[in-house]
């Protein structure tokens, strides 16, 4: 075919079957490129996970991960060299494993909220409870920052935290907490705005909860009758002893108060989280501010054990049950002195029902 110059600068269309040709083309080249963008992404949150999975935090002072051990659904131990206050073996729902993959700004942060209390209250079923949440991101080993750490700087607090993206709530619970005096004033200085949970029991079976404990690893300690008086033919209650001030909840809920509304802490009842886990726990998460994720289909009353065990509602797996020692046997209390403590304690719940607005049952 001659060249024409009449042909010159005109637009040519290319045929049909080329155009489609060239659309496919595209698509594919688009969808390739797509592909290995979320390959790239999905690459890049491998790796760092960062978190241990159902929230523990690997602990700077150990060197490594911290153990997640239970023992009792109710008891909550003292720091040393005790498997409940280190966490538990129960694992996040599936959504947290995901969401490592989807959010790529993880970060460790202050906490936004503290189980404060009380040891043998409940506060380790609580926070096992509550990190079935995909919202919530919590520490599985006890901080003990601001009461025995606090030299130690927030940096170190925040590291002992796990990561956590925009929108998820981080926590910790450490139950001498509320005992403390200088602990008010430490967590008011970190943040004003910090919320605060309280997990109460009956401070007449929470203390003898606590002697059980302590006698589990010093069997050889006195009778709970002879430490429950300073003078026993005298009948007076020894209020320094641990295990009796620890009841005396109206007592330290005053230090509280001197900084933080009573509209910043939230009260729950041991005893409800065994008998309706499901509505004691809705009300902790309408207080943190949390959708109601963890409802009655997590769990399964366990009639030998006598509590709640957590289950996968999405799955048929068997219960998981929390501790193995869950349930200690109690010694047998003199009925006498089991009285006379409920009297020592009538006025110290009657003054912490009028604080709280709550009757918790206990007279």
């Amino acid at each position: 075919m001659e060249y024409s110059p009449a042909l010159h600068g005109l637009h040519v269309v290319p045929p049909p079957h080329v155009k489609n040709k060239l659309f496919v083309f595209c698509i594919m080249l688009s969808l390739w490129v797509y592909m290995i963008y979320c390959c790239l992404g999905y690459s890049s949150a491998v790796p760092g996970f960062g978190y241990e999975r159902g929230g523990a935090v690997a602990d700077p002072r150990r060197g490594g991960s911290s153990a997640r051990p239970s023992r009792d659904l109710l008891n909550n131990n003292n720091a040393d060299n005790d498997a409940d206050s280190r966490g538990d073996e129960w694992e996040e729902g599936d959504v947290n494993i995901r969401s490592a993959f989807l959010n790529e700004s993880e970060s460790k942060k202050l906490p936004q909220a503290i189980i404060i209390g009380v040891k043998k209250g409940g506060t380790r079923a609580l926070l096992e409870f509550l990190r079935l949440h995909p919202d919530v991101r919590a520490a599985g080993a006890e901080p003990h920052f601001f009461d025995r750490n606090y030299d130690k700087g927030l940096d170190w607090y925040r590291e002992l935290m796990p990561k956590s993206s925009e929108g998820q709530l981080t926590m910790e619970k450490t139950p001498s907490y509320y005992i403390t005096k200088e602990v008010p004033a430490r967590i008011y200085t970190m943040s004003k705005d910090t919320k605060l949970i309280v997990v109460v029991r009956d401070p007449v079976t929470r203390a003898i909860s606590d002697y059980t404990q302590t006698r589990s690893k010093k069997p050889d300690i006195p009778s709970f009758e002879s430490l429950t008086f300073k003078n026993t033919s005298a009948g007076v209650i020894d209020s320094a002893w641990s295990a009796v001030q620890i009841g005396m909840y109206a007592k330290h809920l005053e230090r509280w108060l001197h900084y933080f509304p009573m509209g910043q802490l939230l009260f729950v009842s041991g005893e409800r989280l065994i008998s309706d886990p499901a509505g004691e726990v809705a009300r902790v998460q309408d207080f943190l501010g949390l959708r109601r994720v963890v409802t009655e289909k997590h769990f399964h009353f366990n009639p030998a054990k006598g509590f709640p065990c957590l289950k996968r509602p999405e799955g048929n797996s068997k219960p998981h049950c929390l501790g193995k020692t869950k349930g200690r046997t109690h010694p047998n209390i003199n009925p006498e002195v089991v009285q006379r403590l409920r009297e020592f304690y009538k006025p110290f719940n009657k003054k912490f029902y009028q604080m709280t607005g709550q009757d918790f049952g206990w007279d």
